[in-house]
């Protein structure tokens, strides 16, 4: 009403609305209410948490969120106020892109996961995969190794070929990273994976390779799963000049958010590095121990340096009996 007062008698317009001029009077000088003054505290917060996410969370990772500070709010109230502010997460809306390169010289290995993306343990499953990032300057390939149960990418590597080497380095990562038992290592049958030395380096390591169909992307469901997350959250937002831009985009995303930060949902909203870590401190709790090469100490994390362009993967010793 106060943008048409020029125009037209508040008398007028009070009496056209139904409501009485008094009435109208009284509400322009009245305090905000309580709810009010809570919604606009509540709205900064949520305001922040976003931004903090790079303005890619939602109302359900916002919930949890909050709930973690200690404030339990319901979703659809969260909801209301992300519209009012006109905030909104990130969905994905991968399609599937084919970076398998299968050479039928070589023998794959058996499917030992039948599509069941399931462990009860670190170190049981883990799933590898690659995709290509783009940039001005051409195009940069990254490998990822990603642990079923905790959904922590646990080694990675980037290049600019999908050689053999590029899934080596982050297999070699995740081996020294973890120092896995027997542990599976679930890719697509592209060339990489299927090479010589690759299957050397997982007999050597005790390493149970297994392999899915070619172009099915529902065979290696999980690893496709967190690359849609990566190119929904990052790729698809931001645009690399240089291949060294697109290198350290890369490794912030893995080692500064999605291990340590990010909340998922299969997790009961726990970042993968806090799902591990509340699982070891329920673990310790119950005396020392060391459980598919996650001891109770603590968990290995990345190091500052991303292994850039990989070399030839460095020898690991093998890991000691538990």
């Amino acid at each position: 009403m106060n943008a048409n007062q020029a125009d037209f008698p508040v008398r007028a317009m009070c009496r056209v609305l139904g409501v009485s001029h008094s009435g109208f009077y009284d509400w322009q000088v009245r305090a905000p209410s309580r709810r009010a003054l809570a919604d606009a505290v509540l709205s900064e917060r949520i305001r922040e948490i976003h931004s903090q996410s790079d303005a890619t969370y939602g109302m359900p990772r916002i919930r949890a969120e909050l709930a973690e500070q200690g404030t339990c709010v319901g979703g659809k109230r969260i909801a209301r106020l992300m519209r009012r502010a006109g905030l909104r997460g990130v969905s994905r809306r991968r399609g599937y892109v084919v970076t398998t390169q299968r050479d039928d010289k070589q023998r794959p290995a058996p499917d030992l996961v039948k599509r069941e993306f399931k462990a009860d343990a670190a170190n049981l499953l883990w799933v590898a995969d690659m995709t290509y990032v783009p940039t001005w300057s051409g195009f940069i390939y990254l490998a990822i190794v990603l642990d079923v149960w905790s959904r922590r990418v646990v080694g990675w590597s980037i290049g600019e070929r999908m050689t053999a080497d590029l899934v080596l380095a982050a297999l070699n990562m995740a081996l020294q990273q973890r120092r896995p038992a027997g542990v599976v290592h679930h890719s697509d049958q592209g060339s990489q994976y299927t090479s010589l030395a690759f299957g050397n380096r997982c007999t050597e390591m005790g390493v149970r390779p297994s392999m899915g169909s070619v172009g099915d992307a529902y065979d290696n469901a999980m690893a496709e799963s967190f690359f849609a997350t990566l190119e929904c959250e990052l790729l698809d937002r931001r645009s690399f000049k240089t291949k060294t831009e697109a290198r350290m985009a890369l490794f912030t995303y893995i080692e500064g958010w999605y291990n340590p930060r990010r909340r998922h949902s299969a997790l009961g909203y726990l970042s993968p590095a806090n799902f591990e870590a509340k699982h070891q401190a329920e673990a310790a709790s119950q005396g020392p121990s060391v459980e598919h090469g996650l001891t109770t100490v603590g968990v290995c994390v990345a190091g500052a340096t991303p292994p850039v362009d990989n070399p030839a993967p460095a020898l690991i010793a093998h890991p000691s009996p538990a």
